[in-house]
């Protein structure tokens, strides 16, 4: 078993969330559901990499928010039995922040850096040379007597993990020498993660209940395993801890999340399109301000399963809201719907 280091950014210790998601989270690749062909690419590299002696290379994961990128993260090190440790690009202020990572790196150890494309400049570009040569350099002194210090690293495996790939800047990509996608999973799987689990929390649930959370988690394990949480409880409370179709649509119907897993936040950001901005085009930035969230919310966590299910679609001009919107709404869709382009 490897020792795992979890070192992160904001120094507190888990949250009884997290610490509920921890243990549901795989601890081997062949626990992993889903993600397939990313699975195996990456046994492939685990193989060769024990086979050779070497760290494994360098990985960057991207994918909108649940989809496995820490589980992934967290996997790789204990296949390998090396140490892991853990933080994320938001609390890498200064490369003195990041010398205690690259000099408390063990041999083939991997560092997950989540947020990656949060690291500012000055960040990465010290960890470029960590990455290709296993040294970090600096300055002792300034002036005249300054003189530059060239420190050895122990060859290390950085990991890191993405929600806006398009913000990675290009020499940082660059020094990844593998680049995994990871898409949104299908009902079956997800129905799978949800009896895994529920089999581990000691529920008792029907198959059909399985693929009905299953259905209404966006297609993200997260966002199932949340539903799955409050399903749990739901019956606990209402229905003698049995988990059956009927219990977990009141349970998620008192949720208010509907049949195609959209939740009150989503069908105020389809209404807020369609009522507010006549269906669109609408930027994303309008559209934040108005529904008094962030952009990067709306960027990260909102719009994906959205335009994924087209209910949305991006167009030169901004976001505009699609037939399958009005009709979920219950709403009369124009007689014209925009011409679909090419994301902004």
């Amino acid at each position: 078993m490897s020792r795992e280091t979890l070192i992160r950014g904001t120094g507190g210790a888990l949250s009884g969330d997290d610490l509920f998601f921890e243990k549901l989270r795989p601890r081997r690749l062949a626990d992993v559901i889903g993600q397939r062909k990313v699975i195996e690419r990456l046994r492939i590299l685990l193989e060769a990499a024990r086979t050779r002696g070497e760290p494994f290379p360098h990985l960057l994961l991207d994918g909108p928010p649940g989809l496995g990128k820490t589980t992934l993260a967290t996997v790789i090190p204990r296949e390998l039995d090396t140490d892991l440790q853990m933080t994320s690009g938001a609390a890498l202020t200064s490369p003195r922040d990041l010398i205690p990572y690259l000099t408390n790196a063990t041999e083939h150890s991997v560092l997950f850096i989540d947020e990656i494309h949060r690291l500012p400049r000055a960040v990465e570009e010290f960890l470029y040379p960590a990455m290709e040569d296993y040294r970090i350099d600096f300055v002792i002194g300034e002036g005249v007597g300054a003189r530059t210090i060239n420190m050895r690293l122990k060859p290390f495996t950085v990991i890191g993990a993405t929600t806006r790939s398009g913000l990675v800047s290009g020499p940082l990509r660059e020094r990844f020498l593998m680049h995994e996608h990871l898409d949104f999973y299908a009902v079956e799987e997800l129905a799978e993660i949800v009896r895994v689990n529920a089999r581990r929390l000691g529920c008792r649930v029907d198959e059909a209940a399985c693929v009905e959370i299953a259905r209404r988690s966006r297609g993200t394990p997260r966002v199932a395993n949340a539903r799955l949480r409050w399903v749990r409880d739901y019956a606990t409370s209402k229905a003698s801890g049995k988990i059956t179709r009927r219990v977990a649509i009141e349970a998620l119907e008192m949720l208010e999340v509907d049949e195609e897993g959209l939740d009150s936040r989503d069908r105020e950001y389809l209404r807020t399109l369609i009522d507010v901005y006549n269906g669109g085009p609408a930027g994303v930035q309008a559209l934040a301000a108005t529904l008094n969230i962030t952009a990067d919310t709306l960027a990260d966590e909102i719009e994906p399963y959205l335009l994924r299910r087209g209910f949305v679609v991006r167009t030169r001009r901004g976001r505009v809201a699609t037939i399958a919107a009005y009709q979920h709404l219950g709403l009369s869709a124009p007689a014209q719907t925009p011409e679909r382009s090419l994301f902004d």
